[in-house]
């Protein structure tokens, strides 16, 4: 016997609402520790507690007149920013090497490639460390940068391998046969079209190197501590709010990026005819 159409519509109306209820709920259980960390860096007390005692700046301030952890923000910015150069322009090269050339085994390449992603980080810290000993790059800012410049170039490869596949090579051969050298070629044809994806992948070697904090502890001493590795260490020594003040900014800075990268998205598909 058929069930009743008012019956099947409120049961795939009632399926509907679980499933957003469920999402929602899963989200919010993401996001909890964020939704906790920002509201303490404004606590007026001296430890992380909660119900703040009161709020108040003071963290903030302290954040920005410190003068370690304002070192540690300085040596942060440094090296996401040169490891965000290295590794974009290392990290578009190896994406058009594997398009456009035939290489052999190239899933093999692929794979060693992005297996610094899949490798855990502390077995690449340590193996890092035993490399760079012996030439005097550990405990030096140029040090931590090469070694964040291989956790960030298998982002770059990614981002721009997916870029590529919808790049038409006749627009190439078009500018060849016009007689364009090949780097007016890149920089006139191929580089404006994939630039959403080098944008993008450049935007997740920086975030790779500035939340980056076991390598750090392995490569950098005193003087070279980077924002992460300070924040470790406080957690360590002083549980403090400053601690939270930072948490914050970092976490202000990883929404800024992911809306960048998220106009970068819908940018490449109407470049590429797609609609949004």
């Amino acid at each position: 016997m058929a069930r009743p159409a008012g019956h099947a519509s409120f049961a795939m109306r009632l399926g509907h609402y679980g499933l957003w209820a469920v999402t929602l709920l899963i989200l919010f259980f993401l996001i909890l520790p964020i939704l906790i960390i920002v509201p303490l860096s404004f606590s007026a007390g001296t430890f992380l507690t909660f119900p703040l005692p009161g709020l108040s700046l003071r963290w903030y301030q302290e954040f920005f007149s410190s003068g370690p952890w304002q070192l540690a923000l300085r040596n942060s910015l440094i090296v996401a920013s040169a490891t965000t150069v290295l590794a974009t322009v290392l990290g578009t090269l190896a994406a058009l090497g594997m398009t456009r050339a035939r290489l052999p085994a190239p899933t093999l390449l692929m794979g060693l490639i992005v297996s610094p992603m899949v490798v855990p980080l502390v077995i690449v810290a340590v193996g890092v460390y035993f490399a760079y000993a012996p030439f005097g790059l550990t405990g030096s800012l140029l040090g931590l940068t090469l070694a964040h410049t291989v956790l960030a170039v298998p982002f770059v490869v990614i981002t721009v391998s997916a870029t590529l596949q919808g790049f038409d090579p006749n627009q190439i051969r078009a500018g060849a046969s016009l007689g364009a050298p090949p780097a007016t070629v890149f920089f006139r044809i191929v580089l404006p079209l994939i630039l959403p994806g080098v944008i993008s992948g450049a935007l997740f070697a920086f975030v790779t190197s500035f939340d980056e904090v076991v390598v750090a502890l392995f490569l950098t001493g005193p003087a070279e501590r980077t924002l992460p590795r300070q924040m470790f260490n406080g957690i360590r020594e002083n549980i403090s709010p400053i601690i939270a003040a930072a948490a914050s900014m970092l976490i202000l800075l990883s929404v800024l990026l992911l809306t960048v990268l998220e106009l970068l998205r819908r940018r490449n598909e109407r470049l590429r005819g797609i609609k949004a």
